[in-house]
């Protein structure tokens, strides 16, 4: 389903595949969108999803996600600020050992 939302921002509803896993060998939450291509600068809002986990479990679940578009603006904006956090990655600083 596709509406409207503020600033003229489409909304869409999608099915959404999550995994979340907190145990010795890795502490990960992934939210994969079903039918659809995220954009820079679109907002994932996951519904239904554990908030936690105890120690040593995985889980696997479906559940509905809201994919909130953003408009062109918004869409250059994240670019412009991921070729900025990019740049962070290239100060790399080399001093002599004492």
């Amino acid at each position: 389903m596709t509406r409207r939302g503020s600033f003229g921002r489409r909304r869409v509803d999608v099915s959404c595949a999550v995994e979340i896993e907190q145990t010795p060998d890795s502490f990960h939450a992934h939210a994969i969108p079903e039918g659809i291509d995220i954009q820079p600068g679109d907002i994932v809002i996951v519904h239904g999803a554990p908030g936690e986990i105890r120690f040593g479990e995985r889980k696997s679940l479906r559940c509905r996600a809201t994919v909130v578009r953003a408009n062109w603006l918004g869409r250059a904006w994240a670019r412009f600020g991921g070729l900025l956090a990019l740049t962070e990655l290239y100060e790399v600083g080399f001093e002599p050992r004492h």
